[in-house]
C-alpha cells in the first residue's frame, strides 16, 4: 500500500476536528502536585517507618507509577499541549523527567525533533531498532540486540526495567555525534542531568541506603517498565517506511480507561504523531475520524496483545517488512494495515509477529514481499 506523509492525514482530519482541540490543557498542569505529593507522602512513610517493612514494595509500586505519570505529563507538555510558556514547560520538563534525570534540552531535540520528524526511517530514526545490515557492523548494535526484548528471552523480558534510564544516557552521550545537539547545547544538557543527579544523590544522602532503595531504586523500575511497556509497542513492531507514514509506522495501543486516564492517553500514539501538540485528551476524536477515513489502514490492538507479539518476535529488520532473527533466521512479519485495524469485537484474533508465530504453521511463516530491499532505500 502507498505511503502518505503526515500533511496529507492532517489536510484530511483537521477540518473535522471541533473548535478549541489545539488549545493548552491547562488543567493537566494539577497532575504535578499530584504525583509529587503521593511521592513526597510515600517517602516520608518510608522515612518515618509509619509502615510495616513488608509493605514497603507496595509504596515503592505506588512511587514508581507516579513517577512514570510524571514522565508522560513531562512529554504532553515538553510537546506544547499543556502549556505554550517556555520556562514553564521547560520547569515542567524537567521536574517530570527527573526521575530518570532527562534533560529537557535533550528530549526537545532527541524525541520533539529527530523522532518525530524521521520516524522508523532508516539510520534516522534514533528510537528504530537496527537493520541487518547495521546489525552485522556494529558490535554494539548486536550486544543492545541481544537484551532487547523479543523471543521470548528472559533477558529480553527484563530489560523493560531499566530500559528507558539506559537509552536516555545513551543519548545523552551520543547527542553530539549524532548531531541532535551542539557542543554548548550538549554541555546545557549534561548540566541539566547533573542536576537531577544531584537530587537524587541528596535524597539517598538524607534517607540512608535502605529507604533509598525503596524510595527510588524499586519505583524507578517500576516506572521504566510501565513506560516502557508503551514506548516499545508505539513503533518496534511496525514496518520501516521511506518517508514518515503514522499510519504504518506507528501503532496505538488501547488499555482499561483507568490506565489511560493514569497515563494521559499516552497509548494513542498514531494520533499524537499526528497532531504532537494536540493533548491526549482529545485523542479519541482523531481516532474516530482515522476509522472513519481510513478504516482499512489505522493500526490499533490492546496493549497486552501488542506486548505479547513484541516479546515473541525479533528486533532486527531483514528489510523493511520483515523481523529477522540473525541466529536461527527465522523470520516475522512486521505489522500490516490490515492485519492490526481494530474491529468493533476486541476478542477477533490478529495474525501479527508473535501471535502469528503461535497460530500459523512454520511452513508458511516466510518472508513476505516487501518494499525495495534495504540497499535501494536511503
Amino acid at each position: 500500500m502507498s505511503e502518505s506523509t503526515i500533511s496529507d492525514y492532517v489536510r484530511a482530519i483537521r477540518p473535522h476536528l471541533q473548535r478549541g482541540v489545539f488549545r493548552p490543557a491547562r488543567s493537566r498542569l494539577w497532575w504535578l502536585p499530584a504525583h509529587l505529593v503521593i511521592i513526597t507522602l510515600c517517602i516520608a512513610a518510608l522515612q518515618q517507618r509509619t509502615v510495616p517493612w513488608l509493605l514497603a514494595p507496595l509504596l515503592s509500586l505506588v512511587i514508581g507509577m507516579s513517577y512514570a505519570g510524571l514522565t508522560f505529563l513531562a512529554h504532553e507538555t515538553l510537546h506544547g499541549a499543556i502549556v505554550r510558556g517556555r520556562r514553564l514547560r521547560y520547569l515542567v520538563g524537567w521536574i517530570g523527567f527527573s526521575p530518570f534525570v532527562v534533560s529537557p534540552r535533550l528530549w526537545l531535540a532527541w524525541h520533539n525533533r529527530v523522532h518525530h520528524g524521521s520516524t522508523q526511517l532508516v539510520g534516522k530514526d534514533p528510537d528504530a531498532y537496527p537493520t541487518l545490515r547495521e546489525y552485522r557492523q556494529s558490535r554494539m548494535i548486536r550486544l543492545a540486540t541481544w537484551i532487547a526484548p523479543g523471543l521470548r528471552r528472559l533477558r529480553g523480558a527484563s530489560t523493560p526495567l531499566i530500559g528507558f534510564t539506559v537509552q536516555s544516557a545513551h543519548m545523552l552521550l551520543e547527542a553530539r555525534s549524532r548531531g541532535f545537539l551542539s557542543a554548548k547545547q550538549q554541555a546545557c544538557a549534561v548540566a541539566e542531568t547533573l542536576l537531577g543527579i544531584a537530587l537524587w544523590t541528596t535524597l539517598g544522602v538524607f534517607t540512608g541506603g535502605v529507604v533509598f532503595v525503596f524510595a527510588f531504586v524499586l519505583p524507578l523500575l517500576v516506572a521504566n517498565a510501565v513506560v516502557m511497556s508503551f514506548i516499545l509497542t508505539n513503533h518496534s513492531l511496525s514496518p520501516l517506511t521511506q518517508i514518515n507514514d503514522p499510519l504504518r509506522n506507528s501503532l496505538s495501543v488501547t488499555a482499561p480507561r483507568f490506565v489511560e486516564w493514569l497515563t494521559l492517553g499516552f497509548g494513542y500514539h498514531v494520533e499524537h504523531h499526528l497532531f504532537p501538540a494536540m493533548s491526549a485528551r482529545h485523542a479519541p476524536e482523531v481516532r474516530a475520524l482515522l476509522r472513519a477515513h481510513y478504516p482499512g489502514r489505522y493500526q490499533s490492538m490492546p496493549l497486552c496483545r501488542a506486548t505479547a507479539a513484541l516479546h515473541s518476535s525479533a528486533r532486527v529488520y531483514k528489510d523493511a517488512t520483515t523481523l529477522i532473527d540473525p541466529g536461527s533466521g527465522r523470520e516475522w512479519p512486521a505489522l500490516r494495515e490490515s492485519e492490526t485495524s481494530e474491529t468493533h469485537d476486541s476478542s477477533a484474533p490478529m495474525m501479527v509477529n508473535g501471535l502469528a508465530a503461535q497460530l500459523v504453521p512454520p511452513a508458511s511463516r516466510r518472508a513476505r514481499p516487501s518494499v525495495p530491499p534495504e540497499s535501494t532505500r536511503p
